[in-house]
């Protein structure tokens, strides 16, 4: 979903593109998500644990989007050397394949909220202490190690951004692990009931992908954001609930039903979260244009045009 829309966003700026996915069924690897500039674009398929394919793809690179992984954080805890594999040692051969081929792009590594883990203030900045509940937030927090060692061991030009909760269109919709929005939005479409766990009073930051993906690239862009870590957010905490009740709103007829917390995900549940945004828009200027009511209407109207390419 979010190399997609950077590929878009790139593509229409004029820049040469080369887009590298493995199209694992799990994580959303799609190729109809470049299908309006595929004619456009290089398209490598391969796994970023494949040294030998990352480091030709790399060659020539002004400014390289580091999006591969394992996106589950349940799933983490479940299978963490599949987690390890792909968010660590994945991570450690663009590095390597960068400090071999190419020391001279600008290296985006998207991180996640879930670093954080428990939250003890809101709203978060980059200097909240590090709580993770999940091996998904502890090999996150891991890479964005890896990518300031490499900048500070071998001059590399990388920034980490740990995104929130990421929304929107080309998201994979096949099961719920990847994005409980969108998620609730292919509920509501199929005509089923959309669950919500306890109060639903916990607030959460939503931001959209084509915010998201802007945000990128302003980081790339920007001279004062070598060697940074930055929050990337809507700022805007918005009840479980509320989300709930505006993807409902847009499916007239959609039932929200309220249950007790599966033990499962109560352990790994944050509480509150709400993205302090101020650094990276006073280092970049960047700024979240979409609100979660518009954003839920754009990716609704996508998924009623473009369903059977998602599920």
């Amino acid at each position: 979903m979010i190399g997609s829309t950077i590929a878009h966003l790139a593509v229409a700026q004029g820049a040469q593109v080369t887009v590298l996915d493995a199209l694992l069924p799990m994580y959303g690897g799609n190729p109809f998500n470049l299908h309006k500039i595929l004619d456009r674009i290089d398209f490598v398929q391969g796994d970023i644990r494949d040294f030998e394919v990352l480091k030709e793809a790399v060659k020539g690179a002004d400014y390289i989007f580091s999006l591969a992984a394992q996106v589950s954080y349940v799933d983490s805890n479940i299978h963490p050397l599949l987690d390890l594999d792909i968010n660590c040692r994945g991570h450690l051969n663009l590095l390597n394949a960068c400090v071999q081929a190419n020391r001279e792009a600008r290296i985006v590594f998207t991180s996640s909220r879930f670093v954080y883990g428990t939250i003890e203030y809101n709203p978060v900045d980059e200097k909240h202490p590090f709580n993770c509940l999940s091996i998904y937030g502890i090999n996150k927090l891991a890479g964005e190690k890896y990518y300031r060692f490499y900048r500070d061991a071998y001059g590399l030009q990388t920034v980490s951004l740990r995104l929130a909760n990421p929304y929107g269109p080309r998201q994979q919709m096949k099961h719920s692990k990847y994005g409980i929005v969108n998620w609730f939005m292919r509920l509501a479409l199929e005509g089923q009931p959309l669950t919500v766990y306890g109060e639903g009073s916990q607030r959460r930051d939503y931001i959209f992908v084509e915010d998201v993906a802007e945000a990128a690239v302003y980081a790339a862009l920007s001279s004062e954001t070598e060697g940074q870590v930055y929050n990337v957010g809507s700022g805007i905490g918005t009840p479980f609930k509320d989300m709930v009740s505006l993807v409902a709103a847009c499916v007239p007829g959609t039932e929200i039903r309220q249950v007790e917390w599966p033990k499962d995900r109560y352990f790994v549940e944050t509480g509150d979260y709400i993205s302090d945004i101020t650094r990276i828009t006073q280092a970049t200027g960047w700024q979240p244009r979409t609100s979660l009511k518009d954003g839920i209407a754009q990716t609704l109207d996508y998924y009623r045009q473009h369903r059977d390419r998602y599920w």
